[in-house]
Order: structure tokens, then C-alpha cells, then sequence
């Protein structure tokens, strides 16, 4: 059976891209494997997590190119590419409708917030978790969803529960939730979706 093709956005480190990875190695997610890695900011430590990995990665650089010619250049690139599933990761570039209709439910996302709580524009990393502290919520969580052109507004394919514990600070926050929903609930969602659009 074919394995679906799938490129991963990113904007910075790349844990998520790694968790993808490790998941792949251990066999996690086998309906899918990563073939591709594009980062919208230059510099980003992701690519060279991808590298070590053997992915090819390619940096476009959203700021020089503009929204339109970036998201041209995306499309080209995955349309070469024979992509499946599109998966941000830590991804910080708010896609079109365009980009998000022509890739209808073939694009995931991880949020660090149990949607719809904390989500939305201007919510992304830390900001998430200094909001959840500063509501007093005692159980924030992360998200996976299909990514339409409401930042945060697709449907919901996985959620986990993450409880907040006395002394948290926005940066321990976002480390437990990596560990303990992002960095599971994401390369299992992959799974999922790629196993999908396989069958």
C-alpha cells in the first residue's frame, strides 16, 4: 500500500517536526512518512532536525516573498512533491482560504490550548499558556485540527488534557504541554489522517 506524502511546515525549533520523526522511526505512523519540510523564516533549527533525518527541507522566506508569492511557491513545491498531508508544526504563517480550500481536510494542526479556549489570532506559543495562567483555568491541553481559513476553526481530531500545577510559569507550562499532548497527540493524528486518505 502507498504511503501518503506529507510535508511539515514550520517557523522555528521543530519538537513537533521531531515527534513526527520519532514517531515514524518507531513506527507510530506508518500510513505516512515526511518527504518534506519547508520553513517559512530563514534560520529555523527545524531544517536541520529534518536534515539529520535525510528530509529534504527548503526555506522560503515568507517575509521577502510576501503572502501571495509564498503561497505560490508552497503550492508548486507540494504540487512537485506529490503531497498528501500537510502538517504544521509550530507553524506561525496564517494560510489563505485559498490555500486552505484547495487543501480541504489534508491539513493538520497542532494549537496548545484545549480549542476553544485560548485560541484564535494572536494566540500562538507562549501567549497561550501566559492567558490560560492568567485566566486561573486549572486543565489547559493541546489541540489537533483540520486547518480551514478561521485561524484555529477547523474541526477537531484529537484533544488532551494537561493539568496546570501551582508555580507554573508560562515556559514550564508549554514544555508540559509539548510533552505530555502535543508530541503524542500529533504524530497519532497523522496516523489517522494518512491511514484515511490511503484507504
Amino acid at each position: 500500500m502507498r504511503k501518503a506524502n506529507i510535508a511539515v511546515l514550520v517557523s522555528g525549533g521543530g519538537t513537533n517536526l521531531q515527534a513526527i520523526l520519532d514517531a515514524q522511526e518507531a513506527g507510530i505512523l506508518h500510513s505516512g512518512r515526511v518527504v518534506l519540510t519547508v520553513s517559512d523564516r530563514p534560520g529555523a533549527y527545524a531544517l536541520e532536525r529534518a536534515r539529520k533525518a535525510g528530509v529534504p527541507g527548503l526555506e522560503l522566506n515568507r517575509r521577502e516573498l510576501g503572502a501571495a508569492a509564498f503561497e505560490q511557491a508552497l503550492v508548486k513545491t507540494l504540487e512537485e512533491k506529490e503531497i498528501d498531508l500537510i502538517i504544521l508544526a509550530g507553524f506561525l504563517s496564517i494560510l489563505s482560504e485559498y490555500f486552505t480550500r484547495r487543501y480541504a481536510r489534508r491539513i493538520l494542526n497542532v494549537h496548545p490550548s484545549l480549542i476553544p479556549s485560548f485560541c484564535g489570532a494572536g494566540f500562538y506559543g507562549l501567549k497561550v499558556h501566559a492567558a490560560a495562567l492568567e485566566r486561573g483555568v486549572k486543565v489547559t491541553g493541546a489541540t489537533v485540527h483540520f486547518v480551514n481559513e478561521i485561524p484555529d476553526g477547523g474541526e477537531i481530531i484529537a484533544q488532551k488534557a494537561v493539568e496546570i500545577l501551582p508555580g507554573d510559569t508560562p515556559e514550564i507550562l508549554q514544555r508540559r504541554v509539548m510533552e505530555q499532548a502535543e508530541w503524542i497527540l500529533l504524530p497519532r493524528a497523522a496516523e489517522q489522517v494518512s491511514a484515511e486518505l490511503m484507504a
